[in-house]
C-alpha cells in the first residue's frame, strides 16, 4: 500500500477527527432530556428510539471495510464526518419518535463509519511513526466528548440559544474543522486486484478479536449507562454524587488513554491488556462489595482505568491482521463489538428486574474475565512490541 506521511500534521490531522467524532457524540447525548421532553417521549419509549442509532451503527459497520477498500480511509473519513455533522441539526427538527428513530439510523451509522476510517488512519500513522500512537488518538475522543459535554452545559445555560441553533453552531464549527484537516490524512492506494462486495461479514481471523472486543465494550457500556442509576438505587446516593461515578470512570479512562502509548511502550501491548482487565475485575469486585458510596466512586474510577487501552490495542491488533487490509480488519471487530450497545441495556435491566444491579454488575466480571487471558491474542497482531530499554 503506497501512502504518503506528512509526519506531525497527519498525527494532528486524525487527532483532530477522533475529537469530533467524540464531541458531536457528546452534543447529542447531553441534550437528550430536551428531546425527550420536547416529543413527549417515556423513558421506554425513549429507549426504543434510541435503537435507531444502534441499528444504524451494526448495518453501517457491515459497509464500512468495503467502502474504505473502494475509496480509502482519508476520503471517507472526510464524507462521514461531513454527514454526522450535517445530521447533528436535523435531530433537533425531529417532529415524532418514527422520524427521529430513522434520522438516528443515520447518523449512527455516519458515525460508525467515521470510526473505522478513522482507526484505519490511526493504524496507518503509528505505523509510519514505529512507536504506540493508537491510545493517544482514543483519548481524544475522550477530551472531545467532555469538550462537547461542557459545551453543551454552558450553552443550556442561556434559554435564548435553542436546541436547533445549538447543534447548527457545533455542527458548522466541525465542518470546517473537518475540511480543514483533510488535506493531512494518510493517502493510501485503494486499487484492489479482487472485486469484493462492500457488505460482508467479519472474517474469521477476526472473530477472537471481536469477541474480546464485545466483552470490553459491554462493559464500557455498562459503566455509562448504569453507574449513576447504581449509586441512586443500590447505595442510596442523591443523583448530584451520583454523578460522581460515570465523572471518575470517564476521567480515569480519559487519563489511562493520554498515557496507554507510555506504558504500552515499556510493558508491549500483552501486559496492558492483562493489567488492566484484572484493574478493572477489582474495580467491579469493589463496586460490588462496597456500601459507601466514596468507595464505589474510586471502583468506578479503576474500572475506567483498566479498560482504558484495551479497545484501542485490539483496534491496533486488528487493524494489522495478516492478509486483511486494516480497514476491513477494525470494521469486522467493530462490527462483533458494538453488538454490546444491543445486547448490554437490555440484559443488565432484565437482571436488575429479576434481582438487582449488584447481581447485573457481578454478571459483568464473566464478560470480562476472558480479557485476564487474551493479551498474547492482540499482542501477536497489534503492531508493535514492546521497549527494549
Amino acid at each position: 500500500m503506497k501512502k504518503i506521511f506528512s509526519g506531525g500534521k497527519a498525527q494532528l490531522a486524525v487527532l483532530a477527527a477522533f475529537f469530533i467524532n467524540g464531541a458531536i457524540l457528546a452534543s447529542w447525548v447531553s441534550r437528550l432530556p430536551a428531546i425527550q421532553n420536547k416529543l413527549g417521549l417515556s423513558e421506554g419509549a425513549l429507549g426504543l428510539v434510541l435503537l435507531g442509532s444502534s441499528a444504524g451503527v451494526i448495518t453501517a459497520l457491515l459497509l464500512a471495510g468495503g467502502l474504505i477498500e473502494k475509496y480509502g480511509s482519508r476520503k471517507i473519513t472526510l464524507v462521514s464526518a461531513l454527514i454526522l455533522c450535517g445530521f447533528l441539526p436535523l435531530l433537533s427538527l425531529a417532529p415524532n419518535a418514527i422520524s427521529l428513530f430513522c434520522l438516528l439510523f443515520f447518523f449512527g451509522g455516519s458515525m460508525s463509519i467515521m470510526d473505522v476510517a478513522m482507526n484505519e488512519q490511526a493504524v496507518l500513522v503509528q505505523r509510519e511513526a514505529g512507536r504506540p500512537i493508537i491510545s493517544l488518538f482514543h483519548g481524544g475522543f475522550s477530551i472531545g466528548g467532555l469538550t462537547g459535554a461542557l459545551i453543551s452545559a454552558g450553552i443550556t445555560a442561556i434559554p435564548e440559544i435553542s436546541l436547533q441553533v445549538h447543534f447548527s453552531i457545533v455542527a458548522m464549527i466541525f465542518i470546517v474543522t473537518a475540511m480543514l484537516i483533510f488535506p493531512h490524512f494518510v493517502r493510501t492506494d485503494t486499487v484492489r486486484h479482487e472485486k469484493r462486495s462492500a457488505f460482508h461479514i467479519p472474517e474469521r481471523a477476526l472473530w477472537l478479536l471481536g469477541i474480546l472486543a464485545f466483552c470490553c465494550m459491554l462493559t464500557e457500556g455498562a459503566m455509562s449507562d448504569w453507574s449513576a442509576i447504581y449509586l441512586t438505587r443500590v447505595l442510596q446516593t442523591n443523583s448530584s454524587q451520583a454523578a460522581l461515578a460515570y465523572a471518575a470512570f470517564s476521567m480515569m479512562m480519559t487519563a489511562g488513554r493520554l498515557t496507554g502509548d507510555a506504558v504500552t511502550t515499556q510493558l508491549g501491548a500483552g501486559k496492558v491488556v492483562r493489567f488492566g482487565s484484572l484493574v478493572a475485575i477489582l474495580g467491579l469486585i469493589t463496586i460490588i462489595l462496597t456500601d459507601q458510596p466514596v468507595v464505589a466512586i474510586i471502583g468506578f474510577g479503576a474500572v475506567g482505568i483498566g479498560v482504558a487501552n484495551i479497545v484501542p490495542l485490539i483496534y491496533s491488533a486488528a487493524g494489522n491482521t495478516r492478509d486483511i487490509s486494516p480497514g476491513t480488519g477494525i470494521a469486522g471487530v467493530a462490527t462483533i463489538g458494538y453488538l454490546a450497545s444491543l445486547v448490554g441495556p437490555p440484559m443488565i435491566g432484565a437482571i436488575a428486574d429479576k434481582s438487582s444491579l449488584r447481581v447485573s454488575f457481578l454478571v459483568l466480571l464473566i464478560f470480562i474475565a476472558p480479557l485476564v487471558f487474551a493479551g498474547k491474542a492482540v499482542a501477536d497482531h497489534a503492531g508493535y512490541q514492546k521497549s527494549s530499554h
